[in-house]
């Protein structure tokens, strides 16, 4: 028997070592390394050069510009929203990861899509976590039409392989990449060897079939996607489904997408009848009534504009150090918003408590919310309602001025799709074109000063 030599690998990251230590030194999860034995290759021995005779039929590669470019035809998902966030459709030999939290609607979304293809073309559901009954009761419950949809209830990778060789679906689905199993290897399901060996062989059954692949992952404690950093790069796209388990609507983003925009969002909403596609999002955001202390922006996903309302609560603090609370928006911005509205507009806003929140749980990162943020601010600390009808659109900066945002066109067209008829913007925003717009009323600004006295008149 030839000599073994063995490692340690850490079931979180993947990371390896020689030694084995309780705590991972470079995620610091504990009790997540594994040993793992290899056969240990003769070190003396080197790798001998190649050496090819000189002939240039010998090159394998190719001038980029000789090579002929080839129409791919998307494949359609059932689902406007989630070709949406695709990027038009599935692309065949493409991989593709979705992850989430559990009981989120991953397999229900998959289910409806599969079903909704199976009509006009071969699909394959492979479910690792479930029983075939489980998933035809579930089936049953979604659809009431028949399908031509092929269902496998399988953990072993090699079955899975020779039924898609055999089958040859144009989409194949597996739930989840983590209940598969290789026999070949010796470590349980789910661990960061079985996660990458399996991945990398249904990447090369993919590529070789052309066939649409779809993973289901799963998710950490912390949120992030299970398994080594290698899966997210070795797949084609990743996708995360996201929400809050107290509200019915379902939020699907692309991270990554080698076919398609990154960060676009698509909308769905819970039934008791499965995913129902949002065609208008902006109905989730907006309250729809005036209150003191809201403010309506509108931010960017992608290429898609949603209408939000921001609500904001400033209130005397009984405290030394005042409480700062934001949901939906990054707390490190809520402190730089109220320390330029003390600095440049006077408020004592550090005697204060302020709550932030964003409606329906929607996280706003971009800066072209902040003159939004800023106005909730005021109207809640003046105890002034905000006029009906009115968007605000503008970065903040330190100085107290109001910087332009990109797509700012197509903010105002949503805006105005939607019956506003008045939009607080920055002057320095380049809307000669919009100027013509009868419908919407544009209050340029150059200051935060400036921009509140309009919208406010304080």
């Amino acid at each position: 028997m030839g000599k073994t030599a063995s490692f340690f690998v850490c079931q979180s990251c993947g990371a390896q070592t020689k030694q084995f230590f309780g705590r991972c030194s470079s995620c610091g999860d504990w009790n997540s390394l594994i040993e793992q034995k290899v056969p240990k290759g003769d070190g003396r021995q080197s790798r001998k050069s190649i050496h090819l005779p000189k002939d240039p039929s010998n090159l394998r590669s190719v001038p980029i510009a000789s090579l002929s470019e080839k129409l791919v035809m998307r494949l359609a998902s059932g689902y406007r929203e989630l070709d949406r966030v695709l990027g038009s459709g599935l692309v065949p030999g493409s991989l593709i990861l979705l992850g989430g939290d559990p009981g989120i609607g991953k397999s229900t979304l998959l289910l409806q899509s599969a079903t909704a293809m199976s009509l006009s073309r071969s699909v394959l559901y492979v479910s690792a976590e479930e029983s075939a009954q489980q998933v035809k009761l579930r089936w049953s419950r979604l659809q009431s039409t028949e399908s031509n949809l092929h269902l496998l209830a399988e953990t072993d990778l090699e079955t899975v392989l020779q039924e898609l060789e055999v089958l040859r679906p144009e989409v194949a689905i597996v739930d989840s990449i983590q209940a598969l199993h290789d026999s070949a290897l010796s470590s349980a399901p789910g661990s960061v060897a079985q996660v990458r060996e399996c991945a990398a062989a249904l990447q090369r059954m993919a590529k070789e079939q052309s066939i649409a692949l779809i993973l289901v992952g799963h998710v950490t404690k912390e949120g992030m996607l299970a398994g080594p950093k290698v899966l997210e790069h070795l797949v084609d796209a990743v996708l995360t489904f996201e929400g809050d388990r107290f509200a019915s609507h379902r939020l699907l983003r692309a991270v990554k997408n080698r076919f398609g925009a990154t960060n676009e969002l698509g909308v769905f909403e819970m039934h008791g009848s499965g995913l129902v596609e949002v065609s208008n999002p902006s109905k989730l955001f907006l309250s729809g009534a005036s209150a003191v202390g809201v403010a309506t922006i509108v931010a960017c996903e992608g290429t898609r504009s949603l209408l939000v309302d921001v609500q904001a609560l400033v209130s005397s603090t009984s405290y030394p150090s005042p409480r700062r609370t934001a949901t939906g928006v990054g707390t490190n911005r809520l402190h730089q918003i109220l320390a330029v509205l003390e600095k440049h507009m006077g408020f004592p806003l550090s005697r204060y408590d302020c709550y932030l929140a964003v409606a329906g749980g929607l996280d706003v990162e971009e800066p072209a919310s902040d003159l939004g943020i800023a106005a909730s601010i005021v109207s809640s600390f003046k105890d002034i309602i905000l006029p009906s009808g009115m968007v605000f659109i503008g970065e903040l900066g330190l100085g107290g001025q109001l910087r332009s945002v990109g797509q700012i066109s197509q903010r105002l067209q949503e805006a105005e799709r939607l019956g506003f008829n008045t939009a607080v913007v920055p002057k320095a925003s380049g809307l000669e074109l919009i100027d013509t717009s009868k419908e919407m009323k544009l209050l340029k600004a150059d200051t935060i000063n400036e921009a509140i006295l309009m919208a406010l008149g304080v």
